[in-house]
């Protein structure tokens, strides 16, 4: 995935698309993504639809909730055969609902290899049940079993810890530097199997229930090339970068500020207004709505 010059290593996610409902025929349609070097998957990807529960993206649609998918062959993901082609082995679907209507269905790859160092993990909360987030279940890479291990005897008070922070601020959380937060509690076995960056998101839901989706990187294989927070000013007509990271340049400067509206110019602001991922290479914009409610935009850099 590599639009940007190469300054970094490749990144931890390979691909990534969304899919958006059609009022006419009641299923999901490809609405764009970033694939990269796997045009493959690309083409095998643009032509298809999903009604609900069919496929990954369907499967998420249906449930309400994200979904992660470590086995693609022998299961309900449509696309084994091109995936395999383009070493992709496990699928990340993450709904976003706008109100009680779902606006687009993201799908983050990831892939296999001997230098693919990091994880992706869904924590989940049920208010009826816990005030605690557990962990859902993971894709740890090359990372072995010991941080699996230690994240699964793990849970979280709202406010505590890298997904506790992202539940109670409802916004992403960017942790650059893991051995100097203080805020990640599990920072000595994340930097023995090379983990040095923290991605919180919240993700939404519409039945109560509270779902928080942690990237976490190595130096050799960062989330994103760059990633950035943006958030609305106190009028909701424009966006604030409140967060900027890159791993070229490091922390970013002065916020900026765009237009936000469905008919603006920037992907960014179109993102907020809709509810409806934008790509504007080699970035995309996805929106954050946690129980359906637009918080913010994060901006992956590709």
């Amino acid at each position: 995935m590599t639009s940007a010059p190469n300054l970094v290593p490749k990144t931890f996610i390979r691909v990534i698309e969304y899919w958006v409902p059609s009022e006419e025929s009641g299923v999901l349609e490809f609405g764009g993504g970033l694939f990269g070097t796997a045009t493959r998957f690309e083409a095998a990807s643009r032509n298809l639809c999903f009604g609900r529960g069919e496929g990954l993206p369907g499967q998420a649609w249906e449930a309400g909730h994200p979904i992660v998918l470590k086995e693609f062959e022998g299961s309900y993901f449509r696309r084994a055969v091109p995936a395999k082609a383009e070493g992709l082995t496990c699928g990340i679907a993450l709904p976003i609902f706008k109100g009680q209507q779902l606006s687009a269905v993201v799908v983050i790859f990831c892939g296999d290899d001997a230098e693919h160092a990091g994880a992706i993990e869904l924590w989940a909360n049920d208010p009826a049940e816990s005030k605690d987030m557990d962990l859902v279940d993971g894709y740890y890479g090359t990372t072995g079993d010991t941080f699996e291990f230690i994240s699964r005897a793990t849970s979280f008070r709202r406010g505590n810890g890298l997904p506790g922070m992202a539940w109670d601020k409802q916004t992403p959380v960017f942790l650059p530097d893991l051995g100097k937060a203080s805020g990640f509690l599990r920072a000595d076995g994340a930097i023995k199997v090379g983990i040095n960056r923290g991605f919180a998101t919240p993700c939404s839901t519409i039945d109560g229930t509270n779902y928080v989706m942690a990237f976490l990187s190595a130096l050799a294989t960062p989330i994103a090339r760059r990633v950035e927070i943006w958030e609305p000013d106190v009028t909701g007509t424009q966006l604030v970068r409140s967060f900027g990271f890159s791993e070229a340049e490091g922390m970013l400067g002065e916020s900026e500020i765009v237009a936000a509206s469905e008919e603006a110019s920037n992907a960014l602001g179109r993102a907020f207004a809709t509810g409806v991922p934008a790509v504007a290479a080699p970035m995309i914009a996805i929106p954050v709505a946690p129980e359906g409610n637009i918080t913010a935009v994060m901006a992956l850099y590709f």
